[in-house]
């Protein structure tokens, strides 16, 4: 499908002027005339579009998710202290902006609040009409669940923007927290689900759909009332791991295959996020790295995940938070054009995804939304550097293995650059503010002690 908006296609011209003549053009003698190739520059003008049955809007299959921007300091601003680096945003919206990514999705909540003003001012110097700006009504906080709080916060996100429509909007996080009870809290009592359908019937919204975590029994009872709402588009958290194991991994979420069948059976366009779950598809055990490349020797293991999310038909756009230009760049080779499993291609995900499942990971995506904590804990740092040894085979368990003594020194010693001294597990009081904000229902200060008591035994031995 071509872009929506062909008059506003990137020529290869102008491609080279928005991105410096002198730096691309090397790079373009190298890859081929069409200007990609598996290790190089991804291909211009060949994004794969989906179309919005709702409006007739061809979205790019690569959604450009706001949550992970870019910081001075090269990491992502979604860390505590870190600001945006707004120049470094320019240039990775500008770029997929010119392969033909039109989908950026945002919130109030990301970056410490600092995304949506981040991406009105990257957005604004692109014509209106090249993109669509989906953003969030991330009232989370009981202080925000007013009309007048929730609609303050509406209304803000169209300053930030600097637009005067949302092509996309979300009730955020529906089934977060106590379920249905919050759900009735956060929209339906102070009468802020009527009013977004009154903005949309106005066309300040061209778009109203929902984002589900947590209880499947909110999902279930706004398809029930589709009727009703008429969605336009839903926001799931779909993987080759989430497919059939997001249940296993946790008892409070839902496997991604029903909530695609029930989508699709409603007719009702997916957008699907966490389809890297928080990273961990790309930082798979050695095993599994192995596995993928030795069929697709040219790929990341990454962008079998991104494969997997864009193959299924009722997608309309899939999400990547993207902090580095390789990340973007990655990204678009898998899209530019996508290439769909084959019926043999998901069957071994799906191997792959049962074999992952013997490691016993923690189930954190890094969203954050636990922070900050008021004693300074960092939590997502502590369960991925877990995990990261988990998923490596390094995990220092048996004091009869031969590698036991190195593997506790490095597991150690990589903690405590991951984590500083005090912001380790070590100073959880087990308050539990943090877990009713876990989209994926972690018992977080358990987990946290659990952490903490293997870094006291492996201290214990350290010489």
């Amino acid at each position: 499908m071509q872009s929506p908006h062909p008059e506003k296609e990137y020529s290869r011209r102008g491609f080279l002027k928005l991105m410096g003549a002198a730096g691309v053009v090397s790079g373009l003698a190298a890859c081929g005339k069409d200007g990609g190739s598996a290790a190089g520059e991804p291909s211009l003008g060949r994004m794969t579009y989906r179309t919005n049955p709702a409006s007739g809007d061809a979205v790019s299959l690569l959604g450009f998710g706001m949550m992970r921007l870019p910081s001075a300091s090269g990491r992502s601003a979604r860390e505590a202290g870190d600001e945006i680096d707004q120049e470094s945003v320019n240039r990775l919206v500008d770029y997929a902006i010119a392969h033909g990514v039109n989908y950026f999705d945002t919130s109030p909540a990301y970056c410490r609040g600092l995304s949506e003003r981040s991406t009105g001012i990257a957005l604004s110097r692109h014509p209106r009409r090249s993109y669509f700006l989906a953003t969030k009504l991330s009232n989370f906080a009981p202080s925000t669940w007013s009309r007048e709080a929730s609609e303050a916060m509406y209304r803000n996100s169209f300053r930030e923007l600097q637009t005067d429509r949302l092509d996309y909007l979300l009730l955020h996080g529906v089934g977060m927290g106590d379920g249905m009870a919050e759900f009735e809290e956060r929209y339906m009592k102070n009468g802020m689900l009527d009013f977004l359908l009154k903005e949309r019937e106005a066309g300040h919204i061209r778009h109203l759909g929902f984002s589900y975590h947590g209880d499947v029994k909110v999902f279930d009872w706004l398809l029930s009332r589709h009727g009703k709402y008429k969605w336009d588009f839903a926001q799931i958290q779909m993987n080759y791991l989430d497919w059939r194991y997001a249940k296993q991994i946790n008892p409070r979420n839902t496997n991604a295959e029903y909530l695609y069948g029930e989508l699709e059976k409603h007719g009702i366009p997916a957008v699907v996020m966490e389809p890297l779950l928080g990273g961990r598809l790309s930082k798979v055990p050695d095993n599994i790295v192995a596995r993928l490349k030795q069929r697709e020797p040219e790929r990341s293991t990454a962008s079998w995940a991104f494969r997997f999310a864009g193959s299924k038909p009722g997608v309309l756009t899939v999400l990547s938070g993207m902090t580095l230009m390789e990340h973007l760049q990655d990204n678009l080779r898998t899209y530019c054009p996508l290439k769909p499993l084959s019926g043999e291609e998901f069957a071994f995900l799906q191997e792959t995804a049962s074999l992952m499942m013997q490691y016993d990971t923690i189930p954190c995506n890094d969203c954050k939304y636990c922070m900050p904590c008021p004693y300074g804990v960092d939590i997502p740092a502590i369960l991925l550097h877990y995990n990261k040894c988990l998923n490596e085979g390094s995990l220092p368990e048996d004091a009869q293995n031969p590698r036991y003594r190195a593997a506790r020194r490095a597991y150690l010693v990589g903690y405590d650059r991951s984590v500083p001294k005090l912001r380790q597990a070590s100073h959880c009081i087990g308050c539990g503010q943090c877990s009713p904000h876990c989209p994926q229902r972690i018992d977080i200060p358990a987990q946290l002690h659990r952490v903490d008591r293997l870094v006291e035994t492996l201290k214990r031995g350290m010489p």
